[in-house]
């Protein structure tokens, strides 16, 4: 199962420039590596000195580089879309809509990224995937839909059973769906939607397990002595645990003094890359698929009745708690994540909440 290692800081700190070494040097150690660039400006071929395109290409012994291309991914999710209405369709309404017609909508090419990098990770061919996004809080929203859309599947499949309409229609839902779907079965309660909606679901889970896990999903910061970088790649530290995924440390770029906040981060000193000349910032490089002991984005204490969100970067002012029902909202860093109570703690109220070390501490 291949680990996923990507990059985040502000434009211009050398996120791309470090992927590729990355790649370069977790290859000549020998592992099987992809190295995947989103960006669709001409810098990532240019860096890699490399045209690369919407299939992989091998570039040097265990190394495959891919350019994601939105379009061309847009075209292939179509036919799978094709390929599923035509799995449940007696009669497929969208078979004569191609798609090489299609736009690629705002944001759709986001989803279309994640979906192609879990594609590749779900492959086997490959032992770490580095993976060269825009490394902003785009790249954190996009790594976020995972928990995001099972969260409106969660929420709007029971709100549409308990709405009058669902009560209303529900008598009517298995005889019409039996005739119009190649199916039977008890389409509303405890199975409404679950056919065409499970495999979806199933997906989901994965991608939010695999994001919670840092041998599996990992992240580092990039910056420079410059204060806008540090403050950039501070922000996105905690914006990062928002959605779960954890932060392995901080490679500050061109030798620059750093920032003391980034503790307890390890923070690795990196020499400028120039020319040709990579082996001085491979060799710089940690083994980046060693993860060292960092906090973790979240902690449920069952016993002490405690929940630890790590936000390192807030404070008290920048943060909103809400609770509704058996969840805990919390809003931070142009981020909302939801956080499902235990069966242990269900139905159990916010007493209380703290920020102490870099943690909002939350008592039930």
């Amino acid at each position: 199962m291949a680990q996923i290692i990507t990059f985040l800081g502000k434009g211009g700190v050398g996120r791309t420039t470090i992927a590729i070494a990355t790649a370069k040097k977790l290859a000549a150690m020998g592992a099987k590596v992809l190295l995947i660039g989103q960006e669709p400006l001409p810098t990532f071929n240019l860096i890699l000195k490399e045209s690369v395109s919407a299939e992989p290409k091998e570039i040097s012994p265990n190394l495959e580089a891919v350019s994601v291309q939105s379009t061309l991914l847009l075209e292939q999710a179509w036919e799978q879309v094709k390929d599923l209405e035509a799995q449940y369709l007696r009669s497929p309404t969208l078979k004569n809509v191609y798609g090489q017609e299609l736009s690629v909508l705002p944001g759709m090419d986001q989803a279309l990224a994640l979906n192609a990098l879990r594609e590749y990770h779900d492959s086997g061919k490959y032992d770490v995937i580095v993976y060269d996004g825009s490394g902003d809080l785009t790249t954190l929203k996009m790594l976020g839909i995972p928990e995001t859309l099972s969260w409106y599947i969660r929420r709007f499949r029971q709100v549409f059973i308990d709405s009058d309409l669902g009560k209303a229609i529900s008598p009517f839902i298995q005889p019409v769906t039996s005739a119009i779907f190649n199916s039977s079965g008890d389409w509303l309660g405890s199975n409404f939607g679950q056919q065409p909606t499970n495999q979806a679901q199933n997906m989901l889970d994965q991608g939010k397990s695999a994001l919670a896990n840092p041998q599996r999903f990992v992240a580092y910061l990039v910056t420079t002595g410059d204060e806008s970088a540090t403050a950039t790649a501070k922000y996105l530290w905690g914006s990062a645990q928002q959605i779960g995924l954890t932060v392995g440390g901080v490679l500050l770029n061109q030798a620059a003094e750093v920032d003391p906040e980034f503790s307890p981060l390890t923070v690795t000193n990196l020499p400028q890359q120039s020319g040709d000349d990579w082996e001085s910032l491979i060799s710089a490089l940690p083994d980046l698929r060693v993860v060292p002991d960092v906090p973790k984005p979240l902690t449920i204490d069952i016993s002490g009745r405690q929940i630890k969100v790590f936000l390192p970067s807030f404070d008290k002012s920048q943060v909103k708690l809400t609770q509704y029902g058996p969840e805990i909202t919390i809003e931070a860093g142009d981020q909302r994540r939801n956080i499902a109570l235990p069966p242990q703690l269900s139905g159990q109220s916010v007493k209380g909440a703290k920020f102490q070390d870099g943690y909002l501490i939350i008592s039930l």
